[in-house]
């Protein structure tokens, strides 16, 4: 395995908005848990945040970049709109 620098942009590919999530999640706010796939190919699944939780504000294809939240000792990588794709 060879590790491979990416851009850290890409777009929703497909998400659900989950009413229930688990710890650390505050339990009264959805949480979008999102396929995202990078600029360079690869998928990963991850939490879409910095958008309010509601299909009109997530369309397929949205541009998104990475972001690294803290949870515990450990970042996690997280996606928000692009500026320009914010509307």
């Amino acid at each position: 395995m060879v590790w491979t620098p990416v851009s850290g942009r890409g777009r929703l590919v497909s998400y659900v908005i989950n009413y229930r999530p688990t710890p650390p999640f505050d339990p009264t706010t959805p949480i979008v848990v999102a396929l995202v796939e990078l600029e360079e190919g690869p998928r990963l699944m991850s939490n879409v945040i910095g958008v309010d939780p509601e299909p009109e504000h997530l369309p397929l294809d949205l541009e998104l970049e990475v972001t690294f939240i803290e949870r515990g000792e450990m970042k996690l990588p997280m996606f928000t709109p692009l500026q320009e794709s914010a509307r």
